[in-house]
């Protein structure tokens, strides 16, 4: 491949890199783009599991060998079958010299001095597979291994020679910076969905799940339930001992929601603001929530400092009428949790369940009046859960 091909190969591969949206398309815009930039067959990402000690295979792209899926849950292998991840690639950059990628064949590696140690490993797995040469790049990131690229040809293809290891150690290069850019996407992406206090899911987060939950109910029947609670008595911790004492109260209830939460498969602990926080679940029953909702005003109650919570649940299992929007169940939730709290119930106000005249289901869905608080209450958050 002439200077130009290369470069544009590298170009490629940026750009794919720089286009994707998220660590699964960015590792095989890699994987793929590093397999054309080499004429290979086929190519492979993976990373170095340091605590685990393995290698773990995150994508095979191209021509791929019956044992081998795109985004393998399970492929990984221990390290020490590789000792180029830990002890080769350390020797030498502890002696001032770059990793470089090197070319294996199954008659053996290239260019190797500690070849005989491990290279039986490759070469097996080379022959296995119906491949004749590998490449093996390792990528870097934050001046430490990160992982390898892998890139192979077919049994019977020109095999991978010096200047091809050297410009697989370029493309790494550009895979690691890649990598680097697409994590910190994935980082501002979380953080745009997570609440700084509490570490849980904010309500951005909560508009975009329930959304998803209210399409799947209305396509297939799952069940839709939300708890919305508010944490009493935190103005009067704020005004007595200070907000810092106030912030550690709202850190402790999020640690019991985010428990009480993990007794329902796949439930979204969320907080919404302020003192107001909720529990998205989907697909456990209307009993199972409102036993967990119990749950956590008994938790909740508890608690060294404030008064306990108010808490309202709505789910589609119960006789509410048809849930047709987002923003009706969360109305519905937040008028059971209102009640609760003009009440001082201890215990979970669960809509719908206080016979066909239920005052929650009427306050939730009642016009709002601006002109009265409940109604004011339920404009703004109504308007909130669109």
């Amino acid at each position: 491949m002439g200077d130009d091909r290369r470069l544009r190969a590298v170009v490629a591969l940026a750009q794919g890199m720089a286009a994707a949206h998220t660590p699964r398309e960015a590792w095989r815009a890699a994987a793929g783009g590093a397999c054309r930039a080499l004429a290979g067959s086929f190519a492979a990402l993976s990373v170095w599991e340091r605590d685990l000690g393995r290698l773990k295979v995150l994508v095979n792209v191209g021509k791929r060998a019956p044992d081998e899926e795109e985004f393998p849950d399970g492929e990984s292998y221990p390290v020490h079958q590789f000792p180029e991840i830990t002890e080769f690639l350390h020797e030498r950059w502890a002696g001032g010299i770059g990793p470089s990628a090197w070319v294996e064949t199954v008659e053996g590696p290239t260019g190797r001095p500690d070849a005989e140690v491990y290279c039986h490993q490759r070469v097996a797995a080379l022959r296995r597979r119906g491949r004749g040469c590998c490449v093996i790049a390792p990528v870097v990131l934050h001046g430490r291994a990160w992982g390898e690229l892998y890139i192979a040809r077919p049994a019977g293809a020109a095999v991978f020679r010096t200047r091809d290891a050297e410009f697989a150690t370029v493309l790494a290069a550009v895979v690691a910076a890649g990598i680097a850019q697409s994590e910190r996407l994935e980082e501002a992406r979380r953080l745009a969905f997570t609440d700084p206090l509490t570490g849980l899911a904010n309500r951005r987060a909560v508009d975009v799940r329930l959304g998803e939950a209210v399409e799947r109910h209305k396509a297939d029947g799952t069940v839709v339930s939300l708890v919305v609670c508010d944490l009493n008595g935190l103005k009067g911790v704020n005004d007595t001992h200070g907000h810092a004492v106030g912030d550690r109260l709202l850190e402790r209830f999020g640690s019991v929601l985010s428990l009480c939460g993990a007794m329902l498969p796949g439930t979204l602990a969320a907080r919404l603001g302020g003192d107001e926080f909720c529990l998205l679940v989907a697909g456990p029953s209307a009993d199972d929530v409102v036993k967990v909702a119990g749950e956590l005003c008994r938790r909740a109650a508890e608690l060294e400092l404030g008064e306990g919570v108010a808490c309202g649940v709505a789910s589609t299992e119960d006789p509410i009428g048809a849930v047709r929007s987002p923003r009706r169940l969360f109305r519905l939730a937040d008028a059971a949790q209102y009640r609760a709290k003009a009440e001082g119930s201890p215990r979970p106000v669960v809509a719908g369940r206080a016979g066909p005249d239920d005052p929650v289901v009427r306050l939730a869905d009642r016009p709002p009046a601006t002109d009265s608080p409940t109604g004011e209450r339920r404009r703004i958050r109504g308007r909130q859960a669109e």
